[in-house]
């Protein structure tokens, strides 16, 4: 079942004026701790994603070494399971294949909307999930450490990750998740892990929402908490930018 946004903050009031700074931060804190991701809407043309996000926390390099990455179609990446074209994203979270810790958010905002079908960003709670699992289930995944490898997309382009950490890490400030269905390596444990990496991808199926943007349209999520994925589309001009942020302890 596709649902539609519930966690969603317009930047203007009912007049079509901006938010006041300090209402839109309460708002945004409040949507996100409720519902693991905010999607900002009626975005004015003064407000500024990069230094919105810099309040969040301290930027983590994109694959590439850049900052600000633009998920865009890109040549010779059509063969690939990759986020530079325009086929089908699985559901996942970001940073599995990262020695330390995953980024705490990220960001995605629209510089350029996708014509015709397809193209949603969708989104599902793979905490929530991780509360259905039986206390053996669950313990299993907190304690097996398995290795991990970035995709054949990577590897193309030169980087070939592979950490070791389990699939729920309880952090002092939340429970991370990391998910990926193809590249965690399964090895002698697939008659376990095998059903409860399936379990987490159908639950994505049921529960998840789809977003589909409009010109600077920002969509920040909580990378430890939700998975998230795409439709397949076919319009080459459709165009993102990203930013991956860093976690901020708790003071």
């Amino acid at each position: 079942m596709t649902r539609q946004p519930d966690s969603l903050l317009s930047l203007t009031d009912f007049n079509g004026a901006p938010l006041a700074d300090d209402l839109l931060w309460k708002s945004f804190r409040g949507l996100m701790e409720r519902h693991g991701y905010v999607f900002m809407c009626n975005v004015p043309d003064t407000f500024d994603p990069v230094a919105f996000c810099k309040r969040l926390g301290d930027f983590v390099p994109q694959y590439t070494g850049v900052l600000v990455g633009d998920v865009t179609p890109e040549p010779g990446m059509e063969e690939f399971y990759h986020a530079g074209n325009t086929k089908p994203l699985y559901p996942h979270s970001e940073g599995y294949d990262f020695e330390g810790l995953p980024p705490r958010y990220l960001a995605l905002w629209c510089e350029r909307p996708n014509t015709g079908a397809g193209g949603e960003t969708t989104l599902a709670d793979a905490r929530a999930w991780s509360e259905t699992l039986g206390e053996a289930d669950r313990a299993y995944l907190c304690e097996r450490v398995f290795a991990w490898e970035t995709t054949d997309a990577m590897r193309h382009l030169g980087l070939d990750l592979h950490p070791e950490h389990p699939v729920l890490e309880e952090h002092p400030d939340a429970l991370i998740v990391r998910y990926s269905f193809n590249n965690l390596v399964r090895g002698d444990d697939e008659d376990i892990v095998g059903p409860l990496l399936a379990d987490a991808r159908e639950y994505f199926e049921r529960h998840h929402v789809a977003v589909q943007y409009e010109r600077r349209d920002m969509l920040v999520f909580d990378n430890w908490r939700m998975l998230h994925a795409r439709n397949a589309f076919t319009d080459t001009g459709r165009h993102l930018r990203r930013i991956q942020i860093a976690h901020r302890p708790t003071p």
